[in-house]
């Protein structure tokens, strides 16, 4: 939303807005409209820049985003020191006879 980039929905973010707040729709099942967001501060700052979240999101005035940088910074910490989340190897294969 804020670069313009594609991807995968899977690597993407999906905020809504709660009560003139954005909120970081983990399990991605909020009601409403949402927006899609790449997870980094960057993306978020050309989003806030442009104004995109109340055009996107279809609301008046504008939206706190302070929720939505909290998780950023929160994420781009628990990459820095924890577990890769890519899982490797865990599909079950099956006999083709």
């Amino acid at each position: 939303m804020g670069c313009r980039r594609r991807a995968l929905i899977s690597e993407l973010l999906r905020v809504v807005a709660v009560d003139g707040a954005l909120v970081v729709d983990e399990r991605r099942r909020l009601p409403g409209r949402g927006a899609w967001l790449h997870p980094g501060p960057e993306c978020l700052s050309k989003a806030e820049r442009r104004r995109a979240f109340p055009r996107a999101l279809r609301v008046q005035g504008s939206l706190d985003a302070e929720g939505v940088r909290q998780h950023l910074e929160r994420f781009a910490q628990s990459e820095d020191t924890g577990p890769s989340r890519v899982r490797v190897g865990t599909r079950k294969q099956v006999d083709p006879s």
